[in-house]
């Protein structure tokens, strides 16, 4: 029988454990974890992903402080508030939300954040740390799957997997997790021949291409762990009817949207094959923000000189 791997509430058991540690920190050092959030501009979606994130900190106890600029920001002014973050005392996360106004430079302004609060892990100091085996701050969405998978109790060690995708914000570091965890790691991608073979050499599947759909049966072995990390918006009926198997609720959700929310697997067609597979939505998504947190907490810890308690 095939498991579900439920993100919603692994990812509420991490808040939950954030904002437990939050309270002891506040207790200890007279002050709650602090997160900065920076948006640069009005995209709406990331304004929903500001909110979100805002809202947790919130929920969670921790202290946020949000930064919302015109998208005619000019790159200084931007550096300047990244310098004055990281001197902030009160501040010990910095996020800046992706994607930036194509005239900033965001390569330099991600590397301007001080390695120590950059809770986003995307910073070169923490992508080397990530590869040597050091401490760091890893991106918040293959954290939160590994995470995932350890509460689920799923293997890792000397298992096979493969990342379709090579982002640096999800396949990269993916792949770096899971050869810490001692699995065997392919990381595939658009120019890779022959993937669907590829893919069912996997112990461990990881979608993550933004690609509706395309992991189908044909691309998973009997037994194996599926991951996906696709959110995709479809709007083409027949295409939102397979890849929600005709669910009742979702289908009603595509009359009233004109879209709905569907994953790079095919879930209908890989999960009788697999051993476990996360649901979009429902998977991945929920853990994201929840790690966020989880980092927050942990760069505080750090940044005061406080030890984590036990099981924390």
């Amino acid at each position: 029988m095939t498991t579900i791997l439920d993100g919603v509430a692994t990812g509420a058991t991490i808040r939950s454990e954030a904002a437990e540690a939050a309270a002891t920190i506040r207790n200890q050092a007279g002050r709650a974890p602090g997160l900065a959030v920076v948006l640069v501009g009005d995209d709406p979606a990331s304004q929903v992903y500001v909110g979100s994130k805002r809202r947790a900190c919130e929920a969670a106890g921790l202290a946020s402080f949000g930064h919302l600029l015109p998208a005619d920001t000019p790159a200084a002014e931007l550096f300047a508030l990244i310098d004055r973050l990281n001197a902030d005392p009160a501040v010990d996360g910095i996020l800046v939300q992706l994607p930036l106004p194509a005239h900033l430079p965001t390569r330099e302004l991600l590397e301007r954040i001080d390695p120590a609060k950059d809770v986003d892990g995307f910073h070169p100091v923490n992508v080397g740390r990530l590869w040597i085996d050091e401490p760091g701050f890893v991106p918040c969405t293959p954290a939160g799957i590994i995470e995932m998978l350890r509460r689920y109790d799923i293997p890792l060690r000397g298992r096979r997997a493969v990342v379709i995708g090579r982002s640096t914000i999800v396949g990269k570091p993916m792949a770096g997790l899971l050869v810490r965890e001692s699995a065997t790691v392919t990381v595939a991608h658009s120019k890779t021949r022959d993937l669907p073979g590829l893919c069912r050499e996997a112990e461990i599947l990881i979608a993550a291409v933004g690609r509706a759909g395309l992991v189908d049966a044909s691309y998973v072995a009997p037994g194996a762990v599926v991951i996906d990390v696709g959110m995709n918006r479809v709007s083409d009926r027949s295409l939102a009817e397979r890849l929600t198997g005709g669910d009742e609720k979702r289908m009603a959700a595509f009359e009233r949207n004109g879209s709905v929310l569907v994953g790079d697997v095919d879930y209908p067609a890989a999960a009788p094959l697999a051993a476990a597979i996360t649901p979009v939505p429902g998977g991945v998504g929920p853990l994201t923000v929840a790690m966020l947190l989880a980092n927050t907490v942990t760069a505080a810890r750090r940044r005061l000189g406080l030890q984590a308690a036990a099981g924390g």
